[in-house]
């Protein structure tokens, strides 16, 4: 199939309109997309969508602006949430690595279990240090120490995903230690958390869609916990206060903003597109 061919920011609201999309103000409209690439903004649509796929029930263009900013909004407060979680455990695997097998015991192939697979963790860590071989601490333990690195100065060059890898490549017992000590849960749950909050932070941190998004895992729940997570996003944020370890912070910055944040854009957005039960306040506050 031929591919379509390029069309300008007036056409672009033109075809927008022609889909069912009410422009009150085109000018706006066209300044808007030329900010916002139409193919990004579109998919705030898809609520909207009939069942031919191609036009809209009756909506308004700043409907759809106001989601879109509601989205934009939403993924700097969950990313700054995010921040906090990932710096407190890379903390505590980088403490509990050091103590439990000493400085360079993360390279050992003996301290994992057998499905790891230490060729590809020793590669994706020598990349962690070619990529950072100009900041200060990778000069400083070049020149002084041969090039090696104590679990302690890597682990500030993990990014979540590699984080995921370490733990999910630890021996069972440890990753069961950890999770008991953490968060009082299992080694199979926390392995989860650790995927989806890879999932949602690459999100974020790209600028990626939140509303109305299927994500691809389900966070798994202690067996003590009632609630029923699925693909949505609040089943994301339901995690993210589990493994959150300050219940001040996490209220006071991110519950509170939150509640803020909803309320200015009530009028434009749907709860139910991105999970949110009734009782979201009381089940997100710790």
């Amino acid at each position: 199939m031929k591919l379509k061919e390029p069309t300008t920011f007036e056409e672009q609201v033109r075809i927008l309109e022609s889909r069912g999309v009410i422009v009150k103000d085109r000018d706006a409209a066209v300044r808007f997309l030329s900010r916002v690439n139409y193919y990004r903004f579109s998919s705030y649509l898809l609520t909207f969508r009939n069942p031919d796929g191609e036009t809209y029930r009756t909506v308004d263009f700043q409907t759809a602006v106001n989601i879109y900013l509601f989205d934009q909004e939403l993924r700097a407060l969950i990313y700054k949430s995010i921040e906090d979680i990932e710096v407190f455990l890379r903390t505590q695997l980088a403490y509990y690595s050091a103590h439990k097998y000493g400085a360079e015991g993360y390279r050992k192939q003996e301290n994992f279990n057998e499905e790891h697979n230490h060729k590809s963790y020793l590669y994706r860590l020598n990349k962690c240090i070619k990529e950072n071989a100009n900041t200060p601490v990778v000069k400083h333990h070049r020149a002084k120490y041969q090039g090696h690195y104590p679990i302690w100065v890597i682990v500030e060059f993990f990014s979540v995903g590699m984080l995921s890898h370490f733990y999910r490549g630890m021996l069972n017992s440890d990753k069961a230690q950890i999770a008991k000590n953490l968060y009082d849960t299992s080694y199979q749950v926390l392995d989860s958390w650790f995927r989806c909050l890879n999932d949602l932070r690459n999100r974020c941190a790209h600028y990626s869609r939140l509303y109305y998004w299927i994500f691809p895992a389900i966070p798994k729940m202690d067996k003590r916990d009632p609630f029923i997570p699925d693909r949505r996003l609040f089943s994301q944020l339901y995690m993210l206060k589990q493994l959150h370890q300050n219940a001040a912070v996490w209220n006071n910055d991110f519950v509170k903003p939150l509640e803020k944040l909803i309320i200015k854009y009530e009028a434009d957005i749907n709860l139910r597109c991105i999970g949110f039960p009734e009782n979201w306040r009381e089940m997100l506050t710790k």
